[in-house]
């Protein structure tokens, strides 16, 4: 597994999807286990196979490759601000498997 900013050198990682348009199908913003390829440059989860947007992109930092939906990926924080800059207010589920990590990142007892 490469090592950068996003894999930490994990091959797995909970980490904030948000979509950033309408036709994502995850219904919002989640956190959960994501996957990452050899290179580290694409993201995978629940099916999804998301591609770093090469100089960034319009409202994303990543997009599906069957679609070309962008999307915002990144660490869950320990404060808690996990949502893309621009965005207000985005709800947000955290997928069942990834509640005992999320709680250890944010400092909280499950």
């Amino acid at each position: 597994m490469k090592t950068n900013q996003l894999t930490k050198g994990n091959d797995r990682r909970v980490m904030y999807i948000e979509p950033r348009d309408n036709g994502s199908g995850l219904g919002g913003a989640r956190i959960g286990w994501v996957r990452f390829s050899k290179s580290g440059k694409s993201v995978y989860y629940r099916g999804l196979r998301l591609e770093r947007i090469a100089g960034g992109g319009i409202r994303g930092n990543y997009f599906d490759v069957e679609t070309g939906s962008e999307y915002w990926v990144s660490g869950v924080k320990a404060k808690g601000d996990n949502r893309h800059p621009s965005e207000a207010k985005v709800d947000v589920t955290i997928d069942e498997d990834a509640l005992e990590e999320y709680h250890a990142i944010r400092g909280q007892i499950a």
